[in-house]
């Protein structure tokens, strides 16, 4: 039987906040890190770039070729758009953006993301990898991959009706 007294120690556990946090090794908030500033990279290279007005090309500013499967078959391929649509993104043209290439938004907004996921993982050394267990896998990749094909056939769409572009 348990004494009055001892009651006031004894708390339930859902009341009782963790002693310990688990804290990553100095390997893992590198790793944190890298991709903090990789995908920081990738927002400056945006950054720096000027969204094309046809909705394709401005990847052609960092002295990278023309888009083969569009010049071979007057399609564009599914990542036609994604550097004009990050160029935009990065300027907070938003409707620009998802107008040129909807997965190229989605992508900006992830790489976004994981910029301060991986900052805040780096400073604290806070392991994230439990929030992704909340949700499984197949309910995030199976609809990005589906949007993905969509935004294709949404920037084929623009694309053979002469909409491609912003502004």
């Amino acid at each position: 039987m348990i004494e009055f007294w001892q009651m006031e120690t004894i708390a339930p556990e859902i009341y009782v906040r963790p002693g310990t946090h688990e804290v990553l090794s100095w390997r893992g908030r590198s790793v944190a890190l890298a991709a903090a500033m990789a995908c920081l990279g990738v927002l400056l290279i945006a950054a720096k770039l000027n969204p094309s007005r046809s909705g394709v090309g401005s990847h052609r500013q960092l002295g990278l070729q023309e888009c083969q499967f569009e010049s071979r078959t007057g399609l564009p391929c599914p990542t036609c758009g994604m550097t004009t649509s990050f160029a935009h993104f990065v300027r907070g043209q938003i409707v620009a953006s998802l107008w040129v290439q909807p997965m190229g938004t989605v992508l900006a907004l992830l790489t976004t993301m994981v910029f301060w996921a991986g900052l805040y993982i780096a400073i604290t050394g806070r392991p994230a990898h439990r929030l992704l267990n909340f949700i499984p896998a197949r309910y995030y990749l199976w609809p990005l991959l589906i949007f993905g094909v969509v935004a294709w056939g949404w920037k084929i769409w623009i694309h053979v009706t002469g909409r491609d572009g912003w502004g």
